[in-house]
């Protein structure tokens, strides 16, 4: 590792450990992710006109999100446990098929940027779980960061 570049999750001798934020300030702290889905017109069009066999798909794709966002301390091994203020997830038609947005809030030392990211992510495995059995090809193309707020960064956005 280059004596130049630190990843704060790392030790001085390279060992994982998790980040002290004790001495950090409590500020709001949001952050908003997203994942594409392509879909084929078919399959988009029975997610969005509400006749897929497996009942209301939107509904259970919000709330896996929703469930992913406030489960990402066990998911992951070195986020902090956070107390989350609001979750949204939002699901949208777009010309590749489906757009999934996770917007997360919280009052604490630090930020909500894997909360959001894990959201979009589960709300997308989900969709795909709710569709495979009219399409087996749905494509999870993309999930990123969209905006951070809060902090001593302050905000950051794509």
């Amino acid at each position: 590792m280059s004596s130049e570049i630190r990843l704060p999750h790392l030790t001085p001798a390279g060992d994982a450990h998790m980040i002290d934020v004790s001495t950090k300030d409590v500020t709001q702290r949001t952050a908003s992710a997203e994942a594409i889905v392509a879909l084929a017109d078919t399959t988009a069009e029975a997610l969005f006109g509400g006749t897929l066999p497996k009942g209301d798909a939107l509904a259970a794709i919000r709330l896996a999100g929703i469930m992913g966002a406030k489960r990402t301390a066990e998911l992951i091994p070195l986020c902090h446990p956070l107390p989350i203020d609001a979750i949204e997830v939002s699901v949208t038609r777009v010309e590749a098929g489906a757009r999934i947005v996770a917007d997360v809030t919280t009052t604490a030392r630090t930020g909500v940027e894997m909360e959001a990211m894990t959201a979009a992510s589960i709300a997308a495995i989900t969709l795909y779980d709710m569709v495979k059995g009219i399409e087996r090809g749905v494509e999870i193309t993309s999930v990123r960061l969209l905006r951070k707020t809060g902090g001593r960064s302050g905000t950051w956005e794509r």
